[in-house]
């Protein structure tokens, strides 16, 4: 079932995540854990985009949702939850980049999560091979269906970038599986 709201037809599932976040704007815990619940994978996906290193991606998914919810009340836009908490997902894991670039990691050796069905999946590896710029709008756009727009929004940059960007992703992907 749809509804229409301020004009724009949403879907049901859509309906109950706006009054999700309408309660936990309130201070209904269960609802933002549903909600966090709901984007957990997002998140995931997100995070082992532009990280590689599993304790990386874990740190950032939990700064994420602690800040989320200290300041949950400056969201502005309900509908929007999920491109903003991509938004804080996407400056902690680049503020992680900055603090790793700082540190010399003697001896780490990344273990591949034997639960990580992305690891296994050929075109998540290609997406993976690709320039960070690239790879996390192709990431947003492909695996998260967020449109250029939120996109632009969430990385702070014009939509004519984040859409070249795409263009030049999907060219080298081609190129990429074509050779494989």
């Amino acid at each position: 079932m749809d509804a229409v709201l301020g004009g724009s037809k949403v879907s049901a599932s859509s309906v109950g995540e706006l009054s999700d976040v309408v309660l936990a704007k309130k201070g209904d815990k269960v609802a933002f854990e549903r909600l966090v619940r709901k984007h957990s994978v997002s998140l995931y996906r997100v995070a082992r985009g532009i990280l590689k290193c599993e304790s990386d991606i874990e740190d950032a998914t939990q700064e994420t949702i602690i800040k989320a919810y200290k300041k949950l009340a400056s969201l502005r836009s309900d509908p929007y939850f999920k491109t903003w908490l991509i938004k804080i997902l996407v400056n902690e894991c680049n503020y992680i980049l900055r603090s790793n670039k700082k540190t010399v990691n003697l001896g780490e050796v990344e273990t591949a999560s034997p639960n990580n069905q992305y690891e296994n999946l050929e075109l998540f590896s290609v997406v993976q091979s690709l320039e960070p710029d690239l790879r996390i709008v192709t990431l947003l756009f492909y695996y998260e269906g967020l449109p250029q727009k939120d996109i632009a929004e969430v990385l702070e940059l014009p939509v004519g970038t984040v859409s070249s960007r795409l263009s030049r992703s999907r060219e080298k992907l081609r190129v990429l599986i074509t050779e494989k």
